[in-house]
């Protein structure tokens, strides 16, 4: 008895490697792509204006977001029907090669028109192999946590995300910092991007060494697999909408903290470089230590009234943060910025345990994929874009907060609405009693 639990313990951590160890390969692209946007717009999108360069480079970056929702239409059914393990190789092996490819890619200067096409083309290749990932990677950490830890066990994806982030964002920044803006221009803005490639060898080497989670397997030697997860995930169309308008919120949040506050500061607040890219990472850090803190909350607790108070919190915290632009300075700007920061990492938390909760283990990541990926392309990728557009269009430095805060309470208002005859998994918190606890994970 004794060695079948400490085998189950080891299948776990090291799905959890796996699964986590090619999550941050996806994110460090992202970090990397958003920190060095404006080498990118010069090198790949020449213009006498340099916002127009920097629009068009977060117009390619949203793009990728956008190809997010058909990549899950392919990956989600595929995990859905040949298993999580298979499928996370697949779009490991794709995300790698679109990295390190958008790293060796020749600039407008060599090729003309042909290259911000070939940047686009890579960009789409990534968001398709990002849109499989993440329905996939949910479903096999949440199978394999079980019952009273999938909060804690899926905010480490969150987590990761973040850490990638700033591991983009380290890399890109330090690059800069010792080399100096004019050689980055120049070529020193791929090597990181290069750099995806020995990351993922050794996460490949660690995904390949899986066995795929208790819960498929199980359905697999039942035969109770489905054999058109695309069809049948649509007998979930409630599950499927409180999903979309849940992850409004967290998309928007996610993408004003991590991407879109450096270019805010930077270009709009004119602060320095250093306390810029402080302030991010001080952010960010934050943002991801709360995040296990929430999510062994929720599993004890309920997941809906904790993320409908952070969740109004946050809002009122986005309109905090913009509306004190106007007059902000590096000392009177920190307080907002934190305070989204933590909010965004409170509510971060539990959102991908949620929604694992709303939908069946036999088309789980087919309803996770469709319900995740719209909603992060249109609310949370296109952010910087939106944001930028509103600022050049109103002359308004605080009109960004329209979207963020329309973005909380679309949320809100599913949080509402959300029941708890809606949860279909088993053990799924919606508001657990006050006693409840952590031992079934064990």
């Amino acid at each position: 008895m004794g060695n079948q639990v400490q085998d189950t313990v080891r299948k776990r951590r090291r799905a959890f490697l796996g699964a986590t160890s090619g999550h941050l390969i996806e994110w460090y692209d992202y970090g990397v792509y958003g920190f060095l946007a404006v080498y990118i717009g010069h090198a790949f999108f020449v213009s006498d204006d340099p916002t127009t360069s920097l629009l068009a480079s977060f117009a390619a970056f949203a793009l990728s977001f956008f190809i997010r929702p058909l990549g899950g239409l392919f990956f989600g059914p595929l995990a859905d029907k040949i298993g999580r393990r298979k499928t996370l190789i697949m779009a490991l092996v794709m995300m790698t090669g679109s990295t390190v490819m958008l790293g060796l890619l020749p600039s407008y200067a060599t090729l003309g028109i042909a290259a911000p096409i070939l940047l686009i083309l890579v960009r789409c290749v990534q968001g398709f192999s990002a849109g499989g990932e993440i329905g996939t990677v949910t479903s096999f950490i949440s199978e394999y946590a079980g019952p009273g830890r999938r909060g804690f066990a899926t905010c480490w994806l969150m987590v990761t995300a973040v850490l990638g982030l700033l591991l983009g964002g380290a890399v890109a920044n330090g690059m800069t910092w010792v080399l100096g803006a004019e050689v980055m221009q120049e070529w020193a803005w791929r090597i990181p991007f290069l750099i995806a490639a020995p990351l993922g060898f050794i996460s490949m080497y660690i995904r390949l060494k899986l066995e795929d989670s208790p819960e498929f397997l199980a359905l697999q030697r039942t035969g109770q697999t489905s054999r058109a997860p695309l069809r049948e995930v649509w007998q979930w169309k409630r599950a499927i909408a409180l999903v979309f308008f849940i992850i409004t919120l967290h998309s928007s949040i996610f993408y004003l903290v991590l991407t879109f506050a450096s270019t805010y500061m930077a270009k709009i607040l004119k602060f320095d470089s250093g306390t810029t890219l402080l302030y991010v990472f001080v952010a960010s850090f934050s943002a991801a230590f709360v995040m296990p803190f929430g999510g062994a909350f929720t599993d004890k607790y309920g997941r809906k009234p904790f993320l409908m108070v952070v969740g109004t919190l946050a809002t009122l915290a986005m309109f905090w943060l913009f509306k004190s632009a106007p007059t902000a300075t590096p000392a009177t700007f920190f307080a907002p910025l934190m305070a989204v920061a933590i909010l965004f990492g409170l509510y971060a938390s539990s959102t991908y345990a949620l929604m694992s909760e709303l939908l069946p283990t036999r088309i789980r990541s087919t309803g996770i994929a469709v319900a995740y990926n719209v909603p992060v392309a249109v609310f949370g990728g296109s952010a910087p874009l939106i944001s930028t557009w509103l600022i050049k269009v109103t002359g308004d430095i605080t009109s960004p907060w329209y979207f963020y805060v329309a973005t909380g309470v679309v949320s809100l208002i599913a949080l509402v609405v959300l029941r708890k005859e809606d949860f279909v998994a088993s053990g799924s918190p919606v508001v657990a009693p006050a006693g409840a606890v952590l031992a079934s994970a064990t």
